[in-house]
């Protein structure tokens, strides 16, 4: 009886050790296996996928089609990746919803662009006209500024990116500047003068940012690129690493010149001056 509850007794401390073992495993990360967030219709990450599939790394790709769930799910642990955002958008999410990710690499700026149903040039947006722009802080501050460097109105000298009514300092014309769930706003451009619209809602709604935006925002507008996100303490997994060497690759850029055609543009630049964004805001 003795040596049977022995037995027993090594049997399983052998099945808590593997255990533990496994767990540690799997907390270091699967070099061989990336799930990856990404916004719907994305064209960028298939061509990734099949290039790192050479290269012994399956992606797996879960398309979102808001801002909100992909921080989450990598956050919880269902993703090894995300990339969808802006790194203004990066920021203001975590610090908000106190999320434990940091940026792994720049990835490319889809320009927001203003679009119309009514008038063909933003020379001809009319006073008193009525302004959709998306309505959380981020973005809301992004189409701000972006009706500012089409000349439309004027913020206040310590802008901090986020939207408001307040942040506009002077409004010559006295649009209505009308906040609107993003994804919705497409829909509603026959009920509003113009619309400040993101690239990747503009691109879902059929709408081609390079030949039916108004105006386009610069290509230099650094708060405004797009990130690839993880985990605090990923940044350096090897199978992480391997798809940013293949995202920040020539051929990666000549297909997404070729497959976007200017409305979605490689803006591979180092962490570090990405970081410097909010001098974008002051000089504006």
């Amino acid at each position: 009886m003795k040596k049977l509850i022995l037995v027993l007794t090594l049997a399983l401390l052998a099945v808590v050790v593997t255990a533990c073992g496994g767990s540690d495993e799997k907390a270091s990360g699967d070099e061989k296996n990336l799930v990856i967030g990404v916004s719907a219709g994305d064209r960028t990450w298939p061509e990734i996928k099949k290039i790192a599939e050479k290269e012994g790394i399956n992606i797996e790709l879960k398309e979102f089609s808001d801002y909100v769930l992909p921080n989450r799910a990598l956050a919880d642990g269902d993703l090894d990746a995300n990339a969808f955002q802006t790194i203004a958008y990066f920021d203001d999410f975590i610090k908000e919803n106190k999320l434990d990710l940091e940026p792994l690499a720049s990835t490319v700026i889809a320009p927001m662009g203003v679009y119309s149903n009514k008038v063909k040039d933003i020379k001809d947006i009319k006073n008193g006209a009525t302004i959709a722009v998306p309505d959380d802080s981020t973005n809301y501050g992004r189409a701000l500024l972006l009706l500012q460097e089409a000349g439309l109105i004027k913020l206040v000298d310590d802008f901090d990116g986020k939207g408001s009514p307040d942040a506009v300092k002077e409004n010559p014309k006295k649009l209505d500047i009308k906040p609107m769930v993003a994804g919705q706003i497409p829909r509603a451009l026959d009920d509003v003068d113009a619309a400040a619209i993101n690239n990747g809602v503009a691109v879902e709604a059929k709408l081609d940012p390079l030949n039916d935006a108004i105006f386009l925002e610069s290509d230099t507008a650094k708060p405004y690129i797009n990130i690839i996100a993880v985990r605090k303490g990923d940044t350096k997994r090897e199978a992480l690493q391997k798809i940013v060497k293949i995202y920040h690759s020539d051929e990666m850029k000549q297909f997404i010149d070729k497959t976007y055609k200017g409305s979605s543009i490689p803006a591979f630049i180092p962490l570090d001056e990405l970081a410097k964004y909010k001098e974008t805001w002051s000089k504006n």
